[in-house]
Formats: C-alpha cells, sequence, structure tokens
C-alpha cells in the first residue's frame, strides 16, 4: 500500500482549518454577562464601597433580611427612623442577567417585604447601597430563591 503524503497532509491541514473554525463559532456564540455595563466606572467608585461597608459592619444592630415561603424580608436597624432610611436592594444573578431585580427601599416599620413572585428561582447576590440621614451604608450577601420545579 502506497501513502500519498500530499493528500494526507492537505486532509490534516483542512482537518485543523475546520476545528478552528469550529471552536472561533461556538466562543462567538458564548453568552457572557458582565456584574454591570459600566464596569470601569464601578471600579473607581469602589473605595467608596469599601468605607460604606465598613460603616455597615460597625452598626451596633446590624441591617439583615430573611427568605419565607413567599417573600423576601429585609430587617433596617431600629436606631433609624422608617423616613430617613433611603437607597437600593439590588438582586444580581451571576448565571443570567435577565434575571437582575432591583427594588427601591421602603421601610415601613423598620422591615421591608418583598414578593418572591417578583424575582426567578435562583442564586442571587443581594446588594443593598442604602442611606439614613448623611450616612451611607453597604450591605452584600447571598442568597437562594427557590422554586417548587426546581
Amino acid at each position: 500500500m502506497k501513502i500519498n503524503w500530499k493528500a494526507l497532509i492537505a486532509a490534516v491541514y483542512v482537518s485543523f482549518v475546520s476545528m478552528i473554525l469550529l471552536l472561533v463559532g461556538m466562543s462567538a456564540g458564548q453568552k457572557i454577562d458582565l456584574v454591570t455595563d459600566h464596569y470601569y466606572e464601578e471600579e473607581l467608585k469602589f473605595q467608596g464601597k469599601i468605607d460604606k461597608a465598613e460603616r455597615a459592619t460597625a452598626l451596633a444592630e446590624p441591617l439583615s433580611w430573611q427568605i419565607t415561603e413567599s417573600d423576601l424580608q429585609m430587617h433596617y436597624p431600629a436606631i433609624f427612623a422608617d423616613s430617613t432610611i433611603t437607597g437600593q436592594i439590588r438582586m444580581y444573578c451571576p448565571s443570567d442577567n435577565r434575571n437582575d431585580r432591583q427594588f427601591e427601599i421602603r421601610a415601613n416599620n423598620g422591615r421591608q417585604t418583598i414578593a418572591l413572585a417578583q424575582i426567578p428561582a435562583g442564586r442571587y447576590k443581594i446588594q443593598v447601597d442604602w442611606k439614613s440621614g448623611n450616612e451611607t451604608y453597604w450591605n452584600e450577601g447571598v442568597v437562594v430563591i427557590g422554586n417548587k420545579n426546581l
């Protein structure tokens, strides 16, 4: 049996080029979600976030949250009046940015309730950027919103 080296080299080359084109096509089709669309601007504000987090941990009674069967309950420190607490609650879903949610803080008797029906099931990084008076605070953590279909 005689080997045709020209055909073999051409077949290897065509196979290699086909594999590279396939990998380029697959990587171009991948969905890439950033934490935020304004990543670099947020990075410049990072030291401010560190200062806010330190103020939040220094509180005698920290901000806390709890997941129940039907809602997410936020518990604000009792030392602050409800009317002075403002800010945002951001639910960041690392696996799919279409599930990200953002809520305004509306404290009522030191609490806020967010219905789980407003939040798709999944793992979320909860980020609370809040203010009371002239002081700003930052709290974050991880919550898992369950679903009976999971």
